[in-house]
């Protein structure tokens, strides 16, 4: 029996994202929480929390991206030109958000604050139209011939609106968790109590689209319900509960990384309930893995290369974070 190419380059795929998800996405929820702390101290620590490993949280993008052109080229043609204004408008915003980086920190007091802004509505932007494209994925995207036969603005709809706010949301509850994780004093008590209204903005936010989604698509609401289905389904609901109540618990208490590490199993576990939504099409609402995949000679060169890197990049970013490690004081950091 050979080996499934096509499963076993879904698996690398889905890996690489959530861990885009999760590494980027609470340095841009730093980003997202800029305009409620408006001390330059303040800001200084909250951006020094993240400088020396925000780049390197980008890399999976680059691997996710780069995995599906090489093992689903149909799908990457397909889901470029569908996504081409939100994709190009979220990587506008990283790019604003990496500028500001660099030059916010050798600005003077006069010009600071334009990069401040930039660094805002960069990363408002690019979280924003993640979660536009994440929507408009889930809504589906009209292919004829192996064709998109979608219009320019087929994306833009109210469900994926509400999936963009969604994931900034996500993004500030991510990044508050973290900066509790990262910071001492007055500023992480002030995150302690911020995280409170972030975590039941969160709950909305799942509730209301796993209620909306198969409203819309009953396809996905027979997958959902149908047997046995609802059994592999059934856990998530109940474990995204479970996980609320206890993050809510901790940060009545003096936490440091706990409320960080529940915020990721929450991200988890609304990223499995997508997968199982779609699963195990790369193209929905129809198009599977097996459907869109490369030849198998093109997959099986790609996938020697994609083993050798991405132990690579986990150790790198295993390393950088140790050697970040600890918490971040007023006068530490990047310059």
């Amino acid at each position: 029996m050979g080996i499934d190419l096509p499963l076993l380059w879904a698996i690398i795929i889905l890996f690489g994202v959530f861990m885009y998800v999760v590494m980027d996405g609470f340095d841009l929820g730093v980003g997202i929480l800029f305009p409620f702390f408006g001390a330059k101290d303040d800001r200084d620590v909250m951006m020094n929390t993240v400088a020396p490993v925000w780049d390197g949280n980008e890399t999976w993008l680059v691997l996710g991206g780069a995995g599906l052109m090489a093992a689903f080229p149909l799908a990457y043609a397909v889901i470029l030109e569908a996504f081409m204004l939100p994709l190009i408008f979220m990587l506008l915003g990283l790019v604003f958000r990496g500028v500001a980086f660099e030059f916010r920190f050798k600005a003077s007091d006069q010009t600071r604050h334009w990069w401040d802004k930039a660094f805002i509505l960069g990363s408002a932007c690019a979280a924003f139209f993640q979660g536009v494209t994440l929507g408009a994925f889930i809504d589906g995207i009209h292919v004829v011939n192996r064709s998109y036969a979608g219009g320019v603005l087929d994306w833009l709809t109210p469900f994926t609106v509400f999936t963009g706010f969604g994931v900034i949301v996500v993004y500030a509850l991510l990044g508050c968790t973290w900066l509790i994780f990262k910071t001492e004093g007055p500023l992480q008590t002030r995150m302690l109590l911020v995280a409170r209204p972030l975590t039941v903005l969160m709950l909305f936010v799942i509730g209301v689209i796993s209620l909306w989604t198969p409203l819309i698509h009953p396809e996905i609401a027979e997958r959902w319900f149908s047997m046995p289905n609802i059994f592999y389904f059934a856990p998530v609901p109940v474990l995204v509960l479970l996980a609320t109540v206890m993050l809510w618990r901790v940060l009545g208490r003096q936490p440091e990384a706990g409320p960080f590490l529940l915020t990721l199993a929450l991200v988890f576990l609304g990223y499995t309930g997508m997968g199982i939504s779609i699963w195990p099409n790369v193209i929905p609402p129809d198009i599977s893995i097996w459907d869109a995949a490369a030849p198998p000679q093109s997959q099986g060169f790609a996938l020697v290369g994609a083993l050798l890197i991405i132990p690579l990049i986990l150790m790198y970013t295993a390393w950088s974070y140790y050697v970040f490690r600890g918490k971040v004081r007023v006068g530490d950091g990047y310059h």
